[in-house]
């Protein structure tokens, strides 16, 4: 009865991971203040140079933690989710790489974002330090980033 017991809860469907949105579905969630926004191959490009920015541990994830960094003078490329809502929480930060001469540019999901930098929760903005392991790629997003037009 133990076997058959266990091939039976063996047999229960996972529940299935919800459908990943495309880029322009999650486009249409972002607030107000979200300019300069990455293009579609932006994004990808971005995600890619978190997630091997996480691996050597050359991330900020969080307001505070980036904020903190930003204040300390560390250069980087700031990465704010775009559907972050209240926008209170973040909307100083682009001001702060503003006054720094930082790049820093929106990304329509913080659930995307928190999976690039290898985080089950999802996270609102991190800073991509450089890197000699990934500085390739991080210099390709880092000339990306500086050609977007400025927010008016």
């Amino acid at each position: 009865m133990g076997k058959a017991k266990h091939q039976e809860s063996r047999e229960v469907p996972e529940p299935e991971a919800t459908p990943e949105k495309s880029y322009h579905e999650l486009v249409e969630n972002v607030n107000a203040i979200a300019r300069p926004l990455a293009s579609c191959k932006l994004t990808r490009k971005l995600y890619k140079c978190i997630k091997k920015a996480s691996k050597q541990k050359h991330i900020r994830r969080g307001v505070k933690e980036v904020q903190k960094f930003i204040n300390k003078g560390e250069k980087g490329i700031t990465v704010l989710a775009g559907d972050t809502l209240p926008i209170d929480v973040y909307c100083h930060i682009p001001i702060m790489c503003e006054d720094r001469s930082l790049p820093s540019v929106y990304i329509p999901s913080k659930t995307d974002l928190g999976a690039a930098a290898g985080s089950k929760r999802p996270t609102c903005v991190i800073m991509i330090k450089p890197h000699e392991e990934y500085q390739e790629a991080y210099d390709e997003c880092m000339e990306d980033v500086e050609a977007l037009p400025l927010p008016l």
